[in-house]
């Protein structure tokens, strides 16, 4: 998975600058924001980070995000944010997580208004790849693009293992926000 998001990366970093480009078809994240919440018996966690990368091609309709483990900071302690690097992420192990995938439905993203897309592609978290389909709202205004998605990860689904101690603690279902605005890459 973290290969092909470095290949994709690769292909398309030299095409921002060719000149059949000039379109404009490659857009960036210029500014992007993950926060989770993890709403337990006994414990709401909540944590965010500002550090989410991507690049999405509105002609074909692909994407490719990524976002350091390790960004995540505003847990209600110190050591909670380094139980969540090392225990249950493992951070080092694992660094990022990662979502790539194609548009399904066949708008014109080069067209200014609201669009309600499904974003079809494979959630890479704690390195086990989960294919997924996100709901995701885009607002297209004077070639910058804004999404914003709400969806839930299962922790068991990648293989986090929550330890009875802190059952009561740590929600099995994490709810995810994610909201990204992109510009194009000419």
């Amino acid at each position: 998975m973290k290969i092909s998001f470095i290949i994709f990366l690769c292909l398309a970093l030299p095409s921002f600058t060719t000149p059949y480009n000039l379109a404009g078809n490659i857009y960036a994240v210029r500014k992007g924001l993950v926060i989770f919440h993890s709403n337990a018996p006994l414990e709401l966690i909540r944590a965010s980070s500002n550090k989410l990368r991507g690049l999405l091609d509105i002609e074909k309709r692909t994407f490719a995000f990524k976002i350091p483990v390790s960004s995540f900071h505003g847990f209600n302690s110190p050591l909670q944010e380094v139980h969540f690097n090392e225990n249950y992420m493992e951070s080092e192990k694992y660094p990022d997580i990662s979502f790539e995938g194609k548009i399904i439905e066949d708008y014109d993203l080069t067209q200014n208004g609201n669009y309600e897309i499904r974003a079809k592609g494979v959630l890479n978290v704690h390195g086990v790849d989960q294919e997924r389909i996100i709901k995701t709202s885009l607002v297209i205004k004077d070639k910058q693009i804004n999404a914003k998605s709400k969806f839930t990860v299962l922790l068991a689904d990648h293989n986090i293992k929550i330890p009875k101690v802190v059952e009561e603690k740590l929600a099995s279902e994490i709810m995810v926000e994610v909201e990204a605005d992109f510009v194009p890459q000419n």
